[in-house]
């Protein structure tokens, strides 16, 4: 196999092997889990806010940026500082939101089960029109400039 190619298959399963183990989650279950949720938000695309921020592509999403909402001086800061909605940090926020961003408005209390947190999280990445890829850690934000790959030295036959 040659090094271009290698790195090729590397770079396109890298984000799918550094996932953590939230990526098992169930989405069909993380559904049902989410109805929690329903009563401050919403997950249509376009949809309007209640309480909460309409969740629709909040994987990949700047903190506190959906545009008509009302956020909290906290999720407005954490934005501002570039924060991301990466699943690693909706895992954090959903296990104690208050903990993660003292001030936040949210006043539900949490999802102490990692199973759930993981089954709601891979419901949110189910909704997002670039999957896993638009939220995994250290990706760019939809839209960004990719950044440009170092060329590999080409590889050379051993000497016979």
């Amino acid at each position: 196999m040659s090094v271009t190619l290698r790195a090729a298959l590397m770079a396109a399963l890298l984000p799918w092997l550094s996932l953590p183990a939230f990526a098992g989650g169930d989405p069909v279950k993380g559904e049902k889990s989410f109805k929690k949720c329903m009563a401050c938000h919403t997950v249509t695309a376009d949809g309007a806010s209640k309480a909460g921020p309409n969740l629709h592509d909040v994987v990949g999403r700047k903190t506190g940026t959906l545009e008509g909402f009302a956020y909290s001086t906290v999720m407005r800061t954490m934005g501002e500082e570039g924060h991301i909605w990466t699943p690693e940090e909706l895992d954090l926020f959903l296990e104690n939101p208050k903990k993660m961003a003292p001030g936040t408005k949210m006043t539900f209390a949490g999802l102490k089960k990692p199973e759930e947190r993981a089954d709601v999280v891979a419901y949110l990445i189910s909704l997002h029109p670039d999957g896993v890829a638009a939220g995994t850690a250290g990706e760019a934000a939809p839209g960004a400039a990719p950044e440009a790959a170092p060329e590999a030295a080409p590889e050379t036959a051993p000497a016979e």
